[in-house]
């Protein structure tokens, strides 16, 4: 026991002195490296009738890989009389543009935004944890070689060993998803009409309810009258009653 943890103790000295490993990225001005994981979004105004066919394009191009190793990260489309879509994809940084080209032709482009995340801080921490636990590693499977190893120590370096495997397992799980987002790029187009197409489209509706709006308008006022009609004539009768015992008190 107290072997094992001598071994593991020189291990991490060891890693600790050691130069931290990074993937490759192109310096900054002030020498440092510049890891950017750049994501898109992007506002196509088309008319109603071609959204659908613009939306299966788009994906169409990105699945076949027309302009570049491309992936289909979700995608969202609305029908009625206000269609709208949403498409959001995962692409090499050489399809951003011919894809935001192909899906705004014969539209308009209404807004774009562009947003960076320097992972370069991240991917030197996680290429250091994985360093490290490398070297521990190699420190742990050396003492396994040994012939004088009690059971106690056995199962302690077996276990320590699964424990190393699963950490290394999730340090390389990260450093993937860090080189994913460096070197593809994120962009999420979305599809709606022209806003004056939807104002054009608002009045005609309202000219169209125009004959409904007058027929309920004439229902609510015939039921009103049909309603208060009893409490007319029954004050109509009232008021004569009243009169009439006025006028024969009078004679009286």
């Amino acid at each position: 026991m107290l072997a094992l943890a001598a071994c593991s103790k020189h291990s991490a000295e060891s890693a600790a002195e050691a130069p931290a490993a990074a993937p490759t990225a192109a310096p900054t001005v002030d020498g440092r490296a510049a890891m950017l994981a750049y994501e898109h979004e992007v506002s196509v105004q088309l008319p109603a009738t071609q959204i659908e066919a613009r939306l299966k394009q788009a994906q169409d191009s990105c699945l076949s890989g027309r302009f570049g190793a491309c992936n289909v990260l979700s995608m969202q489309q609305r029908g009625g009389e206000y269609p709208q879509a949403t498409l959001s994809v995962r692409i090499v940084p050489a399809g951003v543009e011919p894809l935001i080209a192909q899906a705004g032709n014969g539209g308009e482009i209404g807004s774009r935004s562009t947003h960076a995340e320097d992972l370069a801080q991240a991917v030197q921490d996680n290429a250091a944890l994985q360093q490290r636990l490398q070297a521990e590693q190699r420190r742990l499977q050396e003492f396994q070689q040994r012939r004088d190893l009690s059971v106690a120590d056995m199962i302690s370096l077996s276990e320590k060993m699964a424990e190393l495997d699963t950490q290394l397992l999730s340090v390389s799980q990260e450093a993937a998803q860090h080189r994913r987002r460096i070197e593809t790029q994120q962009l999420t187009l979305q599809f709606a009409t022209p806003d004056g197409e939807r104002s054009r489209s608002e009045i005609g509706e309202a000219f169209a309810d125009t004959g409904s709006i007058f027929a309920s308008a004439t229902a609510w006022a015939i039921r009103a009258i049909a309603a208060l009609t009893p409490f007319v004539l029954l004050g109509a009768v009232l008021w004569w009653l009243i009169a009439w015992l006025r006028r024969r008190r009078r004679r009286v």
